[in-house]
């Protein structure tokens, strides 16, 4: 299971100030073990963490895409329904289509961009309870969920 699973990609900030990155392996009672991008593991108590930061992946190209395709098909539709409609080709149709549609691929590609933002969790100053459920919520995001 472990080798189908991925765990999420963590930048953890520690209070001296050290930055550890690397893909969440398993949540221990009191320390997350990531693996690092130098392929060592590395084992991170909970108590020595500042801050974490969740790196999600960008989603501009699919908010794009599905932008293109909305905004073109939209266009294609308007132009072949309205009554005094210029006779063009199909490949000419089309790529009109895809031109005007550019603008809504870029609103997409924006909305798309800030849905894949990082996520950070401040770490320092929280209470224990609260530490707990960041435990419990990175646990669900780690490649191995019930280690121990």
């Amino acid at each position: 299971m472990a080798k189908e699973r991925r765990g999420v990609e963590l930048v953890i900030t520690k209070i001296d100030g050290q930055q550890i990155q690397g893909e969440l392996i398993a949540i221990r009672q009191n320390s997350l073990l990531l693996l690092s991008y130098e392929g060592a593991d590395v084992s991170v108590y909970i108590d020595d963490i500042e801050v974490i930061t969740i790196e999600k992946k960008s989603k501009a190209w699919i908010g794009g895409g599905v932008g293109l395709l909305i905004g073109s098909s939209a266009f294609l539709i308007i132009a072949y329904n309205m009554p005094d409609a210029v006779d063009v080709s199909v490949p000419e149709a089309i790529a009109v289509s895809l031109l005007l549609g550019m603008p809504v691929a870029l609103l997409g590609a924006l909305i798309g961009s800030t849905m894949g933002g990082d996520e950070t969790i401040q770490i320092e100053g929280i209470s224990d309870t609260e530490k707990k459920e960041v435990l419990e919520k990175l646990r669900r995001q780690a490649r191995i969920i019930n280690a121990q």
